[in-house]
């Protein structure tokens, strides 16, 4: 088994439950640590093989603080990232010097919207000397505050099983450890 961290950033719930969804289906055939932005390291180790990365889009791409005030005040329950979200722990995330491939995802309203947080984090992840396993992903939600669309739930757990699969055909693994 090989290691998996995935991190997330969720204000209304929506992106953590995609990110658990993700990391359960990775869960499979790995070993797997989800960690909420604000816990996350600053620092990927070399015992990490993917790394999974996701976050709501706010104004077309990570969020900032004004937009995580703003949308923590529509929140009817306990908002889970209260600290730090995506934008910040990637500016301080430290560049990589191994063989780390990651992944990308992001919640968002509509495909139809301009901007995705998946894909800013894909750019600034690919920057840092990560190497991408996959295009950026998007789950939807119905309207800002949700819940997640039908079926959602089940596509990223899906997704997270086949990142497992592109993780193993990549021969990231086995070029690293030889």
């Amino acid at each position: 088994m090989t290691g998996v961290l995935v991190v997330y950033e969720s204000i209304l719930g929506n992106t953590e439950e995609v990110a658990r969804a993700v990391a359960e289906g990775l869960g499979r055939s790995r070993t797997v640590t989800i960690s909420e932005v604000g816990q996350a390291p600053d620092a990927i180790h070399d015992d990490v093989d993917l790394l999974v990365v996701g976050g709501p889009t706010h104004a077309f791409g990570l969020s900032r603080p004004e937009s995580r005030r703003e949308a923590a005040a529509e929140a009817t329950g306990a908002v889970p990232s209260t600290g730090r979200g995506l934008r910040e722990w990637l500016e301080a995330l430290a560049p990589s010097d191994s063989n780390t491939a990651f992944a990308t995802f992001d919640t968002r309203v509509s495909l139809h919207f301009p901007g995705s947080a998946a894909k800013k984090a894909h750019k600034r992840l690919r920057a840092k000397g990560f190497h991408s396993l996959e295009d950026p992903q998007s789950f939807i939600v119905h309207g800002k505050t949700g819940p997640l669309a039908d079926g959602e739930t089940a596509r990223a757990r899906a997704w997270g099983e086949g990142l497992g699969r592109r993780l193993d055909d990549s021969g990231n693994v086995s070029a690293r450890r030889a």
